[in-house]
C-alpha cells in the first residue's frame, strides 16, 4: 500500500486525489494533508482519512519539512497553485521521495535544478497535468528515441470563438466559464488567456528535453484527446479519456504499473452524455499572445520562463482582483519579457531573485 502525502488537499487536484484514495483504500492511504487556509475543511478531511498530520500554509517551510519527515510518504502529490509550490517540491525531491507534480510552476521556474536534484536522490518526477501525463505515457510506450514531436492539445478556453474586438470587454465572470474543466480561479483565467497552455509548452520543453520547434499546440475543444506524439515515421498516437483529472493522478500514483480503477472508461459510442465528435483548430496566436510569448520564453530559456510565469501571476491576479483589463494581462507579460533575462540559473537563489525582479516590474507596469 502506498502512503500518499497530499499538498493542497482542498484544491481541485487534492480533492480528486482524496477521491481516488477513498475509492481505492486497498492501494493507497493518506498519510498527510496540507491546505492553503481552509482549516475547518482540512480538519474534516484529516478526521475522515484518520490522518494525524496536517498543516496550513500559514505555517513555515519548517512545517513542510516536519510533515515530510513525520509521515514518510512513498509519493507526494503537489497540487499547490502557483509559484508557492516550488519550495515544497524541492523539499520532497531532496528526500528522495517520488513527486506526482500538478504544480507546473516547479518545472517552469526551476526545471533543470529539479531534474538534477531528482537524479541525485533517486526520486521520480511524475507529471500530473493531463497533457504532460499523456505525453509521458506515450513516450514511455514508444521510446524517446522514436519520437519526432509532441502535440499539446488545448480546449481553447471560453473565448475560443470570440472576435478580437470583444476580448477587450471580457469580465471575470466571463473568464471563469471554462467549457470543460472545473478548476481554481487563477488556472481558469490562465486557460482563458492561453497563458496556461503557454506554461505547459515551457513545461513540456523541460520535462521531455525537446526543442520548441518540435512542440505543437492544437485546439481541441472537446478535451478528449489529452495530447499526442508523432513518431519518426510520421504516425501520430494520442491518449483518449474523459476530461477528469483523476485519470492522470491515478497514472502517477500507480506508476510504473497499470491497475484497474473505478473511473468511467471512455466510450466512443456514448453520445448521450456528451458529443463524441472530435475537432481540431489552429490556436489564434495574435488574439491570445501569451502562447507566442511562452514559446519565446521556452526557446530563450535561462530566466525567461521565470519572468514569464512571474509576470503572468501578477497580471492574472490583478485581473481577478478587478485591477486591470483582460488584455492587460498579456500586455504586462510582454512588457516584462522585453527586459534582459539571459542570466543563467545555477541555484534556487537565482530562481527566486529573477522571480522577485519580474514581479516588481510587472507591478510597476500595472500601476
Amino acid at each position: 500500500m502506498k502512503r500518499v502525502l497530499v499538498l493542497g488537499a482542498t484544491g481541485s487536484i487534492g480533492t480528486s486525489t482524496l477521491d481516488i484514495i477513498r475509492n481505492h483504500k486497498e492501494r493507497f492511504t493518506a498519510c498527510g494533508l496540507t491546505a492553503h487556509s481552509k482549516k475547518e475543511t482540512l480538519s474534516t478531511l484529516a478526521n475522515e482519512f484518520s490522518c494525524p498530520y496536517s498543516l496550513t500554509s500559514e505555517e513555515s517551510t519548517d512545517g513542510i519539512k516536519r510533515l515530510l519527515d513525520s509521515t514518510k510518504p512513498d509519493i507526494v502529490v503537489n497540487g499547490i497553485a502557483g509559484s508557492a509550490g516550488l519550495i515544497p517540491s524541492t523539499l520532497v525531491l531532496e528526500r528522495g521521495i517520488d513527486l506526482a507534480l500538478a504544480n507546473k510552476e516547479t518545472i517552469v521556474m526551476a526545471g533543470p535544478l529539479m531534474f538534477a536534484l531528482a537524479k541525485k536522490t533517486g526520486a521520480h518526477i511524475l507529471p500530473v497535468d493531463s497533457e504532460h501525463s499523456a505525453i509521458f505515457t506515450l513516450i514511455e510506450k514508444h521510446g524517446k528515441k522514436n519520437i519526432d514531436s509532441v502535440i499539446i492539445t488545448a480546449s481553447g478556453g471560453p473565448f475560443r470563438t470570440w472576435p478580437r474586438e470583444k476580448l477587450a470587454s471580457v469580465t471575470l465572470s466571463d473568464a471563469l466559464k471554462h467549457p470543460t474543466w472545473d478548476m481554481g480561479k487563477k488556472i481558469t483565467v490562465d486557460s482563458a488567456t492561453l497563458g496556461n497552455k503557454g506554461l505547459e509548452v515551457i513545461e513540456a520543453r523541460r520535462l521531455f528535453d525537446i526543442s520548441t520547434e518540435r512542440i505543437q499546440v492544437v485546439v481541441h475543444p472537446q478535451s478528449i484527446i489529452h495530447s499526442l506524439v508523432r513518431t519518426k515515421d510520421g504516425i501520430v498516437y494520442g491518449q483518449f479519456s474523459e476530461p477528469d483529472m483523476k485519470h492522470p493522478i491515478l497514472q502517477a500514483l500507480d506508476w510504473p504499473i497499470i491497475e484497474q480503477n473505478y473511473l468511467k472508461p471512455f466510450d466512443f459510442t456514448d453520445t448521450e452524455s456528451s458529443s463524441r465528435t472530435l475537432t481540431f483548430e489552429k490556436p489564434r496566436y495574435d488574439d491570445f499572445p501569451l502562447l507566442a510569448l511562452a514559446f519565446e520564453a521556452a526557446k530563450r530559456d535561462n530566466c525567461y520562463p521565470i519572468a514569464f510565469n512571474a509576470a503572468n501571476e501578477i497580471a492574472a491576479w490583478a485581473f481577478i482582483d478587478g485591477k486591470c483589463s483582460f488584455p492587460a494581462i498579456s500586455e504586462t507579460v510582454h512588457h516584462v519579457m522585453t527586459h534582459d533575462w539571459s542570466s543563467p540559473v545555477t541555484s534556487l537563489a537565482d530562481v527566486l531573485e529573477a522571480d522577485c525582479k519580474a514581479r516588481a516590474i510587472a507591478k510597476e507596469e500595472l500601476t
